[in-house]
């Protein structure tokens, strides 16, 4: 295994996540009101999305620190992102805000799995640099995600096709989690 390209993979199945989902997550109010939704509710949805996503941490940690299933609990985090095209494809709000839960739930769910996937990687290069560059290619995915929303809209195809344009990177996600897996079997 080659600690470098290992963290450099799963910097790109960040990059890609984060794509996908903070390109979401930069239109849903907007899109919410073009629903009818209050901001009363997209308040109550993206709150309780982020405490489930926060609190599920310490569960999903202790489970894989109990059971060492990292890479069978990383690759149902990364899985539930595909809630966000999914976006695409609904106009009941309960159905959005449903997706938008499930989304936080798998951010919740894989973090500490991956992380402590990482940690063995970084331990080999340097803990600092090894997470400073998996945190430098997320946060690019972070400025792209919202950008090619933005393209989409600019254009003019609405939210729905930019909600479904993100199946793209969230599929080349999964993908790019499966080689990494075939590169670290047992981390």
């Amino acid at each position: 295994m080659n600690p470098l390209r290992f963290i450099i993979l799963m910097g790109i199945v960040s990059l890609l996540g984060d794509v996908t989902y903070e390109g979401a997550r930069s239109v849903l109010g907007a899109y919410s009101a073009s629903l009818g939704v209050s901001a009363l509710v997209v308040g109550v949805t993206v709150g309780l999305a982020e405490f489930v996503g926060y609190g599920l941490r310490l569960v999903s940690g202790y489970f894989v620190d109990k059971t060492g299933r990292y890479w069978a609990v990383t690759f149902l985090g990364y899985g539930l992102i595909l809630a966000i095209p999914l976006l695409a494809l609904t106009d009941d709000w309960r159905i959005v805000a449903t997706l938008i839960v499930l989304e936080r739930l798998g951010k919740g769910i894989r973090t500490p799995a991956r992380d402590t996937i990482l940690s063995f990687a970084t331990k080999k290069v340097g803990r600092g640099f090894g997470f400073g560059l998996h945190e430098a290619l997320d946060q690019i995915g972070a400025f792209l995600g919202p950008l090619i929303v933005f393209v989409v809209l600019y254009l003019g195809f609405g939210y729905k096709a930019s909600f479904a344009v993100l199946f793209v990177p969230c599929v080349i996600m999964l993908a790019v989690l499966a080689i990494a897996r075939l590169e670290v079997p047992n981390p």
